[in-house]
């Protein structure tokens, strides 16, 4: 707790920025599109970070960047083109509307707050603890006046809000801050690409919208976009042999 106490006023503006900010663009995107193509678009946050990791200086862990990165992020891009533009959620309509701008908003704030968390390595991951109490009451506040407020009407529903809270808002916020500041940023932006498969297949079948070959398709070209960016990093480029 004593460290909390000394965090940098920097790196709690950051941890507020990210995660406040990033949240309230994702939940607007499922609120106003529909959820899948909201979650594609979102999800090119871990293409995003092994992107804008070359961004970094060397001390930070950056990498300069070389055509894969470029050529990975234009395949990530098509994929989230081809979302919209797939006769899906959307009843084959390809008009953007704010929530997909939101849900592109997300991402780059998502990948923005993961890489920038690395200039501030000497912060410890139980920083965290502060940020998401601002945020907490920041949202709360926007709860206050833009929402209505609806209480859970079940134990189990008030479990699963716990369970959430301990959860991907608690526990695996701090294990991704201590993962971006001390791990390989573009490893863990591929590795990532596991959890759109995985959210698109249960929106699907929780009837949240049709994933139909074209939506498939967009998904695949993201993480294929992901793999080509992240090359040397999982080892499909050439290392440099030692003189």
């Amino acid at each position: 707790m004593a460290a909390i106490g000394r965090l940098p006023p920097a790196a709690l503006a950051l941890g507020v920025a990210g995660l406040l900010g990033y949240h309230v663009l994702y939940f607007y995107a499922l609120q106003n599109a529909p959820a899948i193509e909201a979650n594609i678009i979102n999800y090119l946050w871990p293409l995003l970070i092994v992107v804008f990791s070359g961004l970094l200086p060397l001390s930070a862990g950056g990498r300069r960047l070389a055509w894969w990165h470029v050529a990975g992020a234009g395949l990530g891009f098509a994929g989230a083109l081809l979302a919209l533009l797939s006769p899906g959620a959307s009843a084959g309509t390809a008009s953007v509307g704010a929530g997909h701008l939101a849900a592109l908003g997300a991402a780059v704030r998502w990948a923005a707050y993961s890489v920038a968390s690395r200039l501030f390595q000497d912060v410890p991951s139980s920083s965290v603890v502060a940020s998401s109490a601002v945020t907490a009451i920041g949202a709360l506040l926007i709860h206050l006046g833009v929402e209505t407020t609806r209480w859970p009407e079940t134990a189990t529903q008030w479990a699963v809000i716990a369970a959430m809270g301990i959860g991907p808002v608690g526990l695996a916020f701090t294990l991704w801050d201590n993962a971006v500041k001390h791990g390989d940023l573009r490893l863990l932006g591929v590795a990532s690409y596991v959890t759109p498969l995985l959210s698109t297949a249960l929106l699907a079948a929780l009837g949240l919208g049709h994933a139909g070959p074209l939506l498939w398709v967009a998904v695949l070209l993201v993480i294929a976009g992901a793999l080509l960016a992240a090359r040397d990093s999982i080892g499909l480029s050439k290392r440099e042999q030692p003189g």
